[in-house]
This record gives structure tokens, sequence and C-alpha cells, in this order.
């Protein structure tokens, strides 16, 4: 889903004062205008106007650059030059608060779509095994769910929804995390942070610092220049505050150097220091819930791999065995699930494939509609682990149709480069191949109408007849330092290209059975596709032909997209995995 554009930056803020809020600078420029020809009782009608049209709004109709979306939580209240010496007095500071609310916890929350409240809890904070809610302003309560421990930070999550009785408000504060059975109102909260204006994410490497934010580069394609944007490290009260500038931007991906570690106070093993992105000259530091570690030692201590998978997950437990087992079989030495909040049995197929000789690992990235963030996260993640990935969904097999008995792991890496060089050695060979493309072929629901047990290779069989897109395999080397990616497809450094692949392909099983299809309608994780709900970009190659706005089966789902009768890879599979058990013919996926 592309995100909507926030109005320009100069709209709503004015240069010439650093002490004044984004909604003070705009009426002040308005004063400006009108003073000598405004009589002062007209001027309180305006301004009486202008307030009274501010507080009616519901939070969801507030623009990002809203005052309201900064008060008390990252709201700058001074910024001074001096000589390139910039004082933050105040950043921060009320993110976290501790209610006066029996039980209750220090927390920092964000609302996110579809009405979702994300609870970070700060690392600190002892837990018990018992029950938690949410406590709203107004007495209101809902169920938090354990929701994971965010890695690098160890802080723990909840999620909780948002009750009807607190959407109507004209403000959203953040909600008390509490165990407490009885009914206490909460003390005044800060506001809830906003999905769509946040710095979410931040790593270090050997050499640099990446963050990952939403808002700043709202459209693929449009990204504002480095030289807008400086990295903020520190909050301006357990820390000073260092800057360092911003090198890179690109989507959701920022990059800076490291700042003088001396000058933040940082010692191993204290508090982290808070991370975040600030707009230069604009008096405006974007809300965070990232931490700056530095020079983490992300996955060296892993062996190095040829060939490993990297894909993101939600609630994908019943697909994941198929997936893992087949393409293991054919070359995959290592999957690497960013699992994107999945409350499935996710975890326990993840053990059984583990026990069984799998190599399977998660990786809790929590953050909402960010797939493309979360692959080039991978890219640095996995540098030192892994030669090259295949970034796939778990709908999605690679085969190539001269594949037969006897059966090889080197299938798949046959399909690679036959050099294997490092990245300066390929950098000295004009037109290296960093990237393989293989073309897509989309399956439909084939008569299905329930999830077939005996796996979707089995199940799904009649196809379009058109390729559509590709994916990819990526030499990690030989992605360029901006990361980006688009639709698992990454921008190569100077002297790498892609190669489309001649043969091989991806069969997509993406038209399911209409209860599994139907799930795809609350929750994409992809960042730049377009949301089904909505009615724009009706022509986009994200939408299902036919599928309308709203989770309604169409007439004749089951025989939809059926051009090609495609049963190749269910022969294979069977030859490779079938077999009699005493429960009749299964699959392996289907043996426990």
């Amino acid at each position: 889903m592309v995100e909507s554009d926030p109005p320009p930056l100069s709209s709503v803020h004015n240069e010439k004062s650093n002490t004044h809020s984004p909604f003070c600078l705009s009426f002040l420029s308005l004063r400006e205008t009108m003073r000598r020809k405004t009589r002062p009782t007209f001027f309180a009608i305006v301004l009486f106007a202008v307030v009274t049209l501010r507080v009616s709004r519901t939070a969801v109709d507030i623009p990002w650059y809203s005052e309201s979306n900064f008060t008390a939580s990252t709201k700058v209240r001074q910024v001074v030059l001096d000589n390139n010496n910039i004082d933050l007095n105040q950043y921060n500071h009320q993110t976290r608060r501790v209610s006066s609310v029996k039980d209750s916890v220090t927390t920092v929350s964000a609302l996110l779509p579809d009405w979702e409240i994300l609870i970070i809890v700060s690392p600190e904070t002892p837990l018990s095994g018992e029950d938690y809610h949410c406590l709203f302003p107004n007495n209101a309560k809902t169920p938090a769910k354990y929701s994971g421990v965010l890695p690098f930070t160890n802080q723990t999550t909840f999620k909780c929804y948002m009750p009807e009785s607190v959407r109507r408000r004209r403000m959203f504060n953040q909600p008390v995390l509490t165990k407490a059975s009885e009914n206490e109102s909460p003390s005044p909260t800060p506001e809830l942070l906003r999905w769509n204006f946040l710095v979410y994410e931040s790593f270090s490497t050997d050499s640099d610092v990446v963050l990952f934010a939403k808002g700043i580069n709202p459209r693929r394609g449009t990204n504002r220049a480095p030289r807008e944007l400086r990295c903020v490290f520190g909050d301006g009260v357990k820390s000073d505050v260092v800057r360092t500038p911003v090198t890179s931007t690109a989507q959701e991906i920022f990059r800076c150097p490291h700042p003088n570690t001396a000058e933040l106070g940082f010692v191993d093993g204290e508090e982290k220091i808070k991370v975040s992105i600030e707009f230069i000259g604009q008096n405006l530091v974007v809300p965070s819930v990232a931490y700056y570690s530095p020079r983490f030692n992300l996955a060296k201590s892993q062996p190095n791999l040829l060939l490993c998978a990297c894909t993101m997950v939600y609630n994908v437990a019943k697909f994941l065995r198929e997936w893992v087992m087949y393409h293991s079989k054919i070359g995959v030495e290592k999957f690497i699930l960013y699992d994107n909040g999945s409350d499935d049995d996710l975890e326990n197929t993840v053990k059984e494939l583990n026990d069984e000789g799998y190599d399977v690992s998660t990786f809790l990235w929590i953050w909402p509609k960010t797939q493309e963030a979360g692959f080039s996260h991978s890219v640095q993640y996995l540098k030192d682990t892994c030669s090259w990935v295949m970034y796939m969904d778990v709908d999605e097999f690679v085969f190539d149709p001269t594949w037969e008995n006897p059966w090889s792991n080197d299938m798949l890496k046959s399909l690679l480069p036959r050099v294997t060089a490092s990245s300066s050695e390929l950098e000295q060979r004009p037109g290296g191949i960093g990237q393989v493309l293989i073309k897509c072929y989309e399956f439909g629901p084939s008569g299905q109408r329930v999830h077939p047990v005996e796996g979707v290779t089995q199940g799904y069989t009649c196809r379009r007849q058109v390729d559509e897109r590709h994916k990819s395999i990526v030499l990690l080397d030989a992605v360029d330092d901006s990361l980006l990616n688009v639709i698992h497809h990454f921008e190569m450094k100077e002297g790498f290209r892609s190669k489309q692949m001649n043969g091989a392909v991806v069969n997509h099983y993406k038209y399911q059975a209409w209860p599994e299809f139907r799930n795809k309608f609350r929750r994409r994780v992809s960042a730049y596709v377009v949301d089904w709900r909505e009615a724009g970009n009706p022509k986009s190659k994200d939408r299902t032909p036919g599928l309308g706005f709203e989770a309604v089966e169409p007439r004749g789902w089951t025989e939809r997209f059926c051009e090609i009768k495609d049963e190749r890879l269910k022969f294979l599979t069977q030859r490779w995995f079938g077999s009699e058990t005493r429960e009749g013919y299964r699959m392996a996926w289907q043996i426990r």
C-alpha cells in the first residue's frame, strides 16, 4: 500500500522560528499576513474557528505533521545552532511513563493499522505470568496479548485493540498496561505514537548505522535528499545528544555514521541510547521507538553457507513444513523467517522442523506492512552467514521441468553463477551476476474450497497462462549500499547485473481456497503494495481481478484463474515425498 503524501514541510513550518510548534508556526504566518488588515474582533473569530476545527477533528484525520502527534513524546522545544553545535533541550523524555494505576508497568505505545496498539515494555520492568490488559482513559479495557521480545533491545511487546468507545475520543492517549482487576482511573498519559510517522528499528554495521522509519519517504521512488536530514543519538535527559549526517535515503531505509560514543557517555550494559531522524532547519524530530547499539555483532558466529532462504511470515504454520522440506531437498541450507507477529502455531512448527534436522530460525519483525524493509534488514543481518539468499514467500516453490529422479541438493545451486568469489573479486569482473531472476506462474483455487491437507503442490494444479513478475536469488555482497529492494528484487552495486533464468519457474500458489485467501484482506506484509480495501489504484497488479474492495467471495471463485492445467510439480513431489502409510497415501509433510 502506498502511504498518502504529507504536505510539503515548508507549508507547515517557518524556518525563521525555532520555538513554536508546527501548528503555531502556520497560524503566526497567517497572523503576520493579516495583522494590518484585520480588526481585533475578526482576529478573535478566526482564532476561535481555527482552534475549534482543530480540536474537533478525530485522531485518524490528523495529519502526521500536526502538533498533537508530537506533544509530550517527540516535540523539540528548542534547537540552538552555534557553530554546528546543536543543543537539544528536550527530546523524548516523556515517551515512557509510569502510571499511578496499581500493578501497571512502564511502557510506550504506538497505534498501528486496524486500531491495533503495540505496547513496548522497558527491559528493566519485571513481568509476571498473569494476564495483562490495556486500560484506557475512559476506564475501558481490552486484553493485552503477548507478542514476543524484540531482538537486540530485549523489550517485551504486547498488542491490544482500541475499543470503540475510545475511537470516538478527540485525542488518543497511550493505554496503561496493567494486570489489576480493579476498575481504576489511570493518570494522564502521553498521546499514542502514530505508525505513519515513526522510526521503528535500528541496527549497527561495522561502518555505520541503519535506521528504518515510516513517513519520511512516503512514496516509492520519491526520497528526501540526505542533506535534508540528520540522525539524532540520545534523548537530552539521560544522555547528551549527538548528530551525524544522513548519507543515504531509500524508501524506509536511512544510513548515517556512528556517533562518538564518548560524547554520548555510552557504557556497555547501560540502557540503550534512543536514536531518531531530524529534519534539518524544521525544528522537527521523528518520533522513535528505536535504540542504538554500537557496532552490534550480528551473525558472525554462524558458518558461511552458499544458499539460504529468507521470507516474511504471518500465520503460515500450516504451510511451512511443505515449503521447508521441499526447498531443503533441492539445496537451501538455512531458512530465516522474519516473523511479522504471528499468533498461530509457528513456534512449535519451527521447533519440530529443527528437531527433524532442518535449519530454521525466526527473527521477530513485528512492524506491519514492512516486508521490503525487513528484507533490506536481512541483507546486513545475514551477510556473514549466507552468500546467496533466495527471497520468496511460503506459497512460492522454485521448479525446473528438467528436474527428475534422483533428486539432488545441488538443483537450486545449479541456477547460480559458477563464480562464488568474494565481492571484491567480482567487482573486477564487468557485468558480474549478482541477482538471478526467476519468472512466476500464478495458480488459482483449482476447485478447492478449503486448504488441501496434502499440501499446496498437490491441491492447486491450475494456473494463469502468462507469467507475472519475477522472484530473485541474491548475492548479498552485490546489493547496493542503499539496500533498496522492490517486490523481492534488489538494487545492485555498480559492476553487478541481474540475470533472467530460462527454464526454471516459480509456482506461486497465490489464489487459494477462499478461507485462506480472505485472510490476506486484513494483513498485507509488503510496504508499497495497494491495500485491497482501498478504492485507489484499481489497475495495480497487486489487486486480484474481479475481487472488489471487500472480503466477500466473488461468484465462481473456485474456478477462477484457471487457464492451463499444470500438474508437473504435483507429480514430481509425489515421487520425492509421497508414500503409503497405515493411514493411506500421504506426503512427507503430513506425517508427524
